[in-house]
Parts: structure tokens; sequence; C-alpha cells
């Protein structure tokens, strides 16, 4: 049964009639045309709809629209503040960490989650941290590249030019 459902999303507050156990990610992509949010395997297992939920990741697919009541749900629609691009963003760009695109916003939102964890992250507990998330395109190494680029531009360390 509709509901009318309340959250702030991207910065802004949102207020949208839905079911309540709806998932989140035909919410944001059908009844907000926010399409960054992609749609995958559908059970939670590759990452690709990744979201992050009060700041931290969640998987869209598998979570209710009415749980997100009363939170801050950022898509990578708004990652970006003030029309720049946030580091990973920009680490992706540099590293071409983008290949076909399909799983970059669920890799870049993750990373996010695993950089705000832990901002001194080595290259192995990058790994760990992204290892549920899948690229089917195989760019996982510029994908770790960038996340690196990202961690070092974050903490105020100059970043070597990608390769």
């Amino acid at each position: 049964m509709p509901e009318k459902l309340s959250f702030t999303l991207n910065g802004q507050p949102v207020s949208v009639e839905v079911d309540g156990d709806r998932k989140l990610l035909w919410v944001l992509r059908t009844d907000l045309a926010l399409t960054g949010t992609k749609y995958s395997c559908g059970k939670g297992l590759c990452g690709t709809c990744t979201v992050l939920v009060d700041n931290v990741p969640q998987r869209s697919c598998m979570l209710r629209a009415g749980s997100v009541r009363g939170k801050e749900v950022t898509t990578i629609e708004g990652f970006e503040k003030d029309g720049e691009l946030h580091p990973l963003q920009k680490a992706f760009i540099d590293h071409d960490a983008l290949q076909c695109g399909f799983c970059t916003p669920g890799m870049i939102l993750t990373a996010h989650g695993v950089l705000r964890r832990n901002p001194a992250a080595t290259r192995e507990q990058i790994v760990q941290g992204m290892e549920r998330n899948l690229c089917r395109c195989g760019a996982h190494p510029r994908i770790l590249d960038a996340i690196e680029q990202a961690r070092d531009t974050l903490a105020g360390k100059p970043t070597a030019p990608a390769r």
C-alpha cells in the first residue's frame, strides 16, 4: 500500500508516495529518475546498486524503501559537491578505472565507505573492502590504483600521475 516516504536525497528533502516494501533501487530509478544507481544481480551480490545511507554503503536492490525514512541517501548523482567532483570520481577518471562504466557508481560509493572507515587503508585493505563489488570488464587493478590515489588526495598527500 502506498505511503508517504520522506528522506534526504543528495542533500535535498524529498517526499514520494510509494509502497514501503518496494526496493529503494526502483524508487530511485523509476520514481525519482536517478539512473546512476544500476540494477544488475538483484540479490545484493555485485555492488552495482550501491548507494550511501547515512554515509554507509548499502545495496539498494535489497533495501526496503521504507527503511530510509528520515535518513540521508546519497547516489552517484549527488556525490560531487558544488560542481566539484569528489576525489574518488577524479581518480577514477585519471586512472581510466571506468571501462564500460556500469559498475562505477557502486565502486565509487563502496570505496567511499572503505576510506571513511579506514582513511589510511593499505592496498590489501582496499582489496578486502572492495571484494564484493564486481567489475565484468576486469578493470580491478585500475580501480584499486584510483582508490589509492583518492586516499592520498583525501589525506593531503601529493599523488603520482596515473600510469
